[in-house]
């Protein structure tokens, strides 16, 4: 520029009719200026001198032809861009480099946009949807099968089992009797109700029953000492003319000899070997 003032501020030539710069109200010829103030660019190291455009980030300078970004080379002026390490790059480089892989279509998550997180993964919020009824899922109760997402009513529509006893659905273990499901706090035992899961019953017309219950209802009881014959463990029992005896029971009412695969005699309600049934 060429003004009214006479003598460069530092080397005190005219600029009479020469261009000069004006800092802190200083007036200095261009070569003056530049050597005193021009800021080395980033890029190519030379000063950027008074005529050339300077552009400025975070404290660091470039010439307008420099300022580009450092992956494609691509011009970053009026471009949004960003910044990693202190290396400039231009939104498509910086997502392709470091921005997250939505775990459905794998492609970028563009920074500014909105991401999901889930198990780990990223997802656009757009591709964070119901498997079945395509609805996004947000912050929605969900439930993952087969590594695929759904909401919780069309979990249930789809896959979920309905209890026996509650028809309500089931929607973690359960209990399979008789080829139907139950939630194992409805798997109970028809008689004292208690819970059955894990323990060991007998069924009896289609109902479960606890050891004791069946004991109590249904079970024979030993001629010899009157407990309930349950056949559990495959515990071998005896039967004779309408009466049964625990494998360990059936000895001869004498002797006590056991008479389990042994000949015997019977006098009124005993049960004799044949030494002393023939005495």
């Amino acid at each position: 520029m060429t003004s009214s003032h006479t003598d460069c501020h530092f080397c005190l030539q005219s600029l009479r009719g020469r261009k000069y710069a004006l800092r802190d109200e200083n007036a200095y010829c261009v070569p003056c200026y530049d050597s005193l103030y021009a800021n080395p660019c980033e890029e190519c190291k030379q000063p950027i001198e008074c005529n050339s455009k300077d552009l400025a980030y975070k404290g660091r300078h470039w010439h307008e032809g420099c300022f580009r970004c450092a992956k494609c080379s691509r011009s970053l002026v009026e471009k949004p861009f960003a910044a990693k390490d202190e290396v400039l790059l231009c939104t498509e480089c910086y997502s392709d480099e470091y921005s997250s892989k939505c775990f459905h279509c794998q492609k970028t998550i563009m920074p500014g946009s909105r991401k999901m997180e889930f198990k780990g993964s990223s997802w656009h919020e757009s591709c964070f949807v119901c498997q079945y009824c395509r609805q996004p899922l947000g912050t929605k109760p969900l439930i993952t099968k087969d590594n695929e997402n759904y909401c919780v009513p069309c979990f249930e529509k789809q896959f979920a089992h309905h209890c026996y006893a509650c028809k309500k659905v089931i929607t973690s273990g359960g209990v399979t009797y008789h080829d139907q499901p139950w939630h194992k706090e409805c798997f109970v035992c028809a008689g004292c109700k208690t819970q059955l899961s894990g323990q060991r019953f007998i069924s009896k017309d289609e109902y479960p029953y606890c050891v004791d219950c069946f004991s109590r209802f249904y079970a024979k009881k030993c001629a010899a000492c009157k407990k309930p014959i349950t056949a559990l463990g495959g515990a071998k029992y005896i039967s004779f003319e309408e009466r049964q005896w625990h494998g360990e029971c059936f000895n001869c009412s004498k002797c006590s000899v056991s008479l389990v695969g042994q000949e015997f005699l019977t006098r009124q309600d005993d049960i004799l070997c044949h030494e002393c049934g023939s005495a």
